[in-house]
């Protein structure tokens, strides 16, 4: 089967043609040239109406069907894009900045109207291809000419403050851009390719982390978890998982659910994402040598209530972190582990000692993201989700509240097996139990789950 990013689609080609006709027929025109025309079929797709429509048709592109009706949704921003990347082409170098500034915009303005986190531009030896990350998925949105490369490159690196002449070396930076009268941030990373570069925007909306936690869908149980939290004053908890399950969405949420103004609140980020009032953010820096080992060495001389970590990286931050939580602080973090059970393994591989973490730790959440089941089209697919009957995402989370039987399991460095033994004498309800949940309700399906988790026999 072909991929459709291959191809660089004619707009002004579609344009031609009566959009809801070819979304009924399930035909996707291509491009022409002075002999032939070229267009994308499925099985589905009505054949007789694309030879009736099209001349000299030498063979089809076969492709599934939901991609037919993907690329023919959103037809006017997806013409727009591709006329103004035609006109940055065709205009004089002293013309261009119009067309390109405006091509910009609108592709910010599309991804974020698609609710995307990130926009890919990555080069192979023909082509320029867009994607937009949705819902945790790359999705291919448009491809160009090659030729627009050094275009786009070049007034992305002046609008982020980077050297347009460096094409060698990795390059990160940052663009604000007002969107209908929002603002958002933008963090831009370069990194060299054998075929160029590739360029990822990752699109920063404070909107995600503004969310009180009774907004985020977590069930009762991890709900009422999480909201505890706001009734310690010392100690270390974690939010556990892998790069892109929503951790530090979560741990923001936590921090809002503290009275801010009786409270210090330090958070100590690589780099700070989302911007929080009322709360005192140090952004690491080790070209201004602000390290994070450094920030962290001096942290408690800030006189803070709370600590936010970013992450639980190494033997300093965790050893700085249980310092602050024995010193009467209440300390945040992150650190990447496949279960909560797990993250106290990954902590004692760090060199902490146990008798230490067992009298500091208080709870241990562990996360994923699952895909949302569409409210929009019970299931089969539309413009609103894609065509993927998936919108947007929902947590699953399981918690880890260290009792006293947990605490004296860590001072002793038990085995895994005498934590398991014991979670299930307790009847401990893991992230499989919540997953039940999320699928009994209809906010996801099982298919999901399995490809987050994996298959298990508690599903």
């Amino acid at each position: 089967m072909k991929d459709i990013k291959e191809y660089v689609i004619n707009y002004d080609f579609i344009k031609r043609f009566d959009i809801e006709a070819l979304k009924k027929s399930l035909i996707l025109p291509l491009y022409e040239d002075e002999i032939y025309s070229y267009c994308a079929v499925c099985k589905s797709s009505d054949i007789k109406f694309a030879k009736s429509c099209f001349f000299n048709l030498p063979s089809f592109i076969n492709i599934k069907q939901d991609e037919i009706l993907f690329y023919l949704s959103d037809l006017e921003k997806r013409y727009k894009l591709y006329n103004l990347y035609k006109s940055s082409l065709q205009s004089s170098e002293q013309n261009n900045k119009n067309f390109i500034e405006e091509f910009f915009y609108t592709l910010l303005k599309f991804s974020i109207e698609k609710r995307a986190s990130d926009i890919h531009i990555e080069t192979d030896e023909k082509l320029l291809i867009f994607r937009f990350r949705i819902d945790g998925r790359l999705k291919h949105i448009i491809s160009f000419s090659i030729d627009f490369f050094k275009i786009i490159s070049s007034y992305i690196k002046l609008r982020a403050k980077l050297d347009i002449t460096q094409y060698r070396k990795a390059l990160d930076g940052r663009i604000h851009e007002k969107i209908d009268e929002i603002s958002y941030d933008f963090r831009v990373s370069f990194m060299p390719t054998i075929s160029g570069e590739s360029i990822v925007l990752r699109i920063l909306d404070n909107k995600t982390v503004k969310k009180d936690l009774n907004l985020l869908e977590f069930s009762k149980p991890i709900y009422e978890g999480l909201k505890s939290i706001s009734s310690l004053t010392q100690g270390l908890v974690l939010v556990c998982g892998p790069t892109g399950s929503g951790k530090t969405t979560t741990l923001y949420s936590i921090l809002k659910s503290f009275d801010i103004s009786s409270k210090k609140i330090i958070t100590v980020e690589d780099p700070v994402e989302y911007k929080l009032s009322g709360i005192t953010q140090i952004n690491v820096n080790d070209k201004l040598d602000v390290s994070f080992s450094s920030v962290l060495k001096n942290i408690l001389r800030q006189d803070p209530d709370i600590i936010f970590i970013g992450e639980i990286r190494d033997k300093l931050s965790l050893q700085i972190a249980i310092q602050a939580s024995l010193t009467g602080h209440l300390v945040l973090s992150t650190i990447h582990s496949n279960s909560a059970l797990n993250s106290i393994s990954r902590l004692l591989d760090l060199n902490s000692q146990s008798f230490l973490l067992s009298s500091t730790l208080k709870s241990i959440f562990y996360q994923r993201l699952v895909l949302r089941v569409c409210p929009y089209c019970a299931f089969k697919g539309c413009e609103k989700c894609n065509y993927t009957k998936y919108l947007g995402r929902t947590a699953i989370c399981e918690h880890l509240r260290i009792d006293d039987k947990l605490s004296s399991l860590i001072a002793k460095n038990s085995s895994l097996d005498e934590y398991k033994s014991y979670l299930k004498k307790i009847d401990y309800e893991d992230i499989y139990s919540d997953a039940k949940i999320k699928v009994k309700k209809a906010l996801t399906t099982l298919d999901e789950v399995y490809k987050v988790l994996g298959f298990e026999d508690e599903v």
